[in-house]
């Protein structure tokens, strides 16, 4: 019995603190997205980032914008991607039980900063979404990398 409780201990301890990989853009375009440009006339800019903790790290998590795969999340990626704006988009991450969402109205030519994060609920892997300033958006995404888009399990 004890063996079992130290193998589950383990277990649980491997999904918080583990090491998901996703697929990575080339070096060049993360660096590019890195500069924060406006983006493209009519268009707003979205940044979700998943920072590089260890809670959760054996994780990946699907992230959607107005219904389309964005890709999936592991710790220490970030994602761009351009919508229309002046609109409200729905941004989403899966969650335990149901997608999280978060409804952010954009304007046009300016860039937004949405951090994914992981919660502990009844079992590991809840995920929540919450927009961040500008300024801490930066710093955030300064330190991590760009994953490949379009790639949601």
């Amino acid at each position: 019995m004890k063996n079992v409780k130290v193998a589950a201990a383990i277990g649980a301890l491997a999904i918080l603190t583990g090491c998901a990989s996703v697929d990575m853009a080339s070096q060049e375009a993360s660096s590019a997205a890195k500069r924060f440009e406006s983006p493209e006339e009519g268009q707003a800019g979205i940044y979700v980032f998943r920072k590089d903790s260890p809670v959760g790290g054996a994780l990946k998590k699907d992230l959607w914008i107005d219904g389309e795969c964005i890709g999936e999340s592991a710790k220490g990626v970030f994602f761009y991607h351009q919508v229309e704006g002046d609109k409200e988009h729905e941004i989403a991450t899966e969650s335990e039980f149901s997608p999280n969402t978060l409804s952010l109205m954009t304007h046009a030519n300016e860039n937004y900063f949405i951090e994914q994060y992981l919660k502990m609920g009844v079992f590991v892997g809840g995920a929540n979404l919450r927009q961040v300033d500008e300024a801490a958006g930066k710093e955030a995404i300064s330190k991590l990398d760009m994953a490949v888009k379009g790639n949601c399990s």
